[in-house]
């Protein structure tokens, strides 16, 4: 089919049609360019066609029916067949590199990958790629374990000894009855954010926590002063990222505080607790937020003893990044741990189509590590990133843990005469 017939039968087809007969030429061009490739090879091996260089050991032998892979499809081409002369008479087949070249299933198994991630079932391959004869349940597994596992070290093995770090988050996400993942994302002094590592474990424990930990700074993983880590409470993950960084400055996430107050209260109560917590995630500077503090102290001690008992847990953690002097533009990313709870929603729509994940093999990191990369995929810069400059100063010129209430393990400072709770008040 030359251009012109291309053309006049462009002209006189529908749009679906149309398409087809375009896709029809540019496959007839892709075989002519190969068949073309192809005697070029078979003429550097054999010698121009009817004078061949019998000194060179290669002979023509004909050809025969063969298929390349084109568009993530198999097309019928004629390939040339030469032998090579191995005295005695005997000969042997020679492998054109120019046809495995294009009968290599590369495009077709990234289109296999696509299709995977994207809800087909390994039963289903066969129908989405009927062309491939090989596509079976057995082969689909084989192939996503082996990409599964280059996306594990491709996660495990970035650079991450260049970058200004400024914040570490840690979170869990519950995988099955069996295994939780512990995530660690990073936020740059430029602020842009990174998924640093993922660590499995029965649940979120101190000896997964210590493992991630240990893994991020054998990689390079240093703060550019001291650390801010944000958490969400959990004692596993405080005690791992204090025993790797001592000196880090502990933000305890606000909104797993009040989730987690908020279950102790009548729902008469939470739309006041929602107000003051509201305010102080919106405010700036320490005074303020000890204000906002001690509202909250006396607004529960008249409510619950338990939460109550909840608030003061926290001490200072509560108010870390007031404390630091920042503008108030970084309340949003910073006084809470939304930014990888939000990367675990993302990853939860990749992973929750697993009915199953067997613990006895790597099956939930290939997951992990493959959900994980697409969620960084819609990453931007936090919000406030423009002040992460004044945030280094503070970390870089705040004092160390136990001067004027610093540090993960302080005691509260709201400024108030913090007495027993009364029992009575225990609802």
């Amino acid at each position: 089919m030359d251009q012109c017939n291309v053309i006049e039968l462009l002209g006189q087809a529908s749009g679906s049609e149309a398409g087809e007969v375009f896709r029809e030429y540019l496959r007839g061009g892709v075989r002519l360019m190969l068949a073309e490739v192809m005697a070029g090879e078979v003429a550097c091996l054999c010698g121009v066609k009817y004078r061949p260089n019998e000194e060179w050991g290669f002979q023509r032998a004909g050809s025969a029916p063969g298929k390349v892979l084109f568009e993530g499809k198999r097309q019928e081409v004629q390939r040339p067949r030469v032998r090579r002369r191995k005295g005695g008479g005997v000969t042997e087949e020679v492998r054109l590199r120019t046809y495995e070249a294009a009968k290599q299933p590369d495009e077709l198994h990234e289109m296999v990958i696509r299709a995977l991630v994207a809800g087909v079932s390994g039963r289903e391959m066969k129908e989405v790629h009927p062309e491939s004869p090989k596509m079976s349940k057995s082969s689909v597994s084989r192939l996503w374990a082996e990409a599964g596992i280059k996306l594990v070290d491709e996660l495990r093995t970035r650079d991450i000894a260049s970058q200004e770090w400024l914040v570490l988050m840690l979170d869990g996400i519950r995988l099955s009855k069996e295994q939780t993942a512990v995530a660690a994302l990073g936020i740059a002094l430029d602020g842009t954010k990174h998924i640093l590592d993922f660590e499995l474990g029965n649940t979120e424990n101190y000896e997964v926590c210590r493992s991630l930990m240990g893994r991020l700074v054998e990689r390079g993983f240093r703060p550019r002063g001291r650390l801010l880590a944000v958490l969400d409470g959990g004692g596993a993950l405080k005690k791992a990222a204090l025993q790797f960084f001592p000196d880090a400055v502990i933000q305890r996430c606000l909104v797993h505080k009040e989730r987690n107050i908020r279950a102790r209260l009548s729902k008469r109560d939470w739309a006041e607790l929602a107000r003051l917590f509201k305010r102080l995630r919106e405010v700036q500077g320490e005074d303020a937020a000890r204000e906002v503090l001690g509202e909250l102290d006396c607004f529960l001690g008249k409510k619950n003893a338990e939460a109550l008992a909840s608030l003061r847990e926290a001490g200072d953690e509560l108010i870390a990044l007031h404390k630091l002097g920042v503008p108030s533009t970084l309340n949003q990313s910073l006084l809470s741990t939304n930014i990888i709870e939000n990367s675990f929603r993302n990853t939860r729509r990749k992973i929750d189509r697993v009915t199953r994940f067997r613990s006895e093999t790597n099956q939930a990191s290939r997951w992990m590590a493959y959900a994980l990369l697409e969620a960084e995929k819609g990453f931007h810069r936090i919000v406030g990133w423009r002040d992460l400059g004044r945030l280094a100063e503070a970390l870089e010129g705040c004092p160390p843990c136990g001067v004027a209430g610093w540090g993960g393990g302080c005691a509260p400072a709201y400024g108030l005469r913090f007495a027993a709770a009364p029992t009575s008040r225990l609802t």
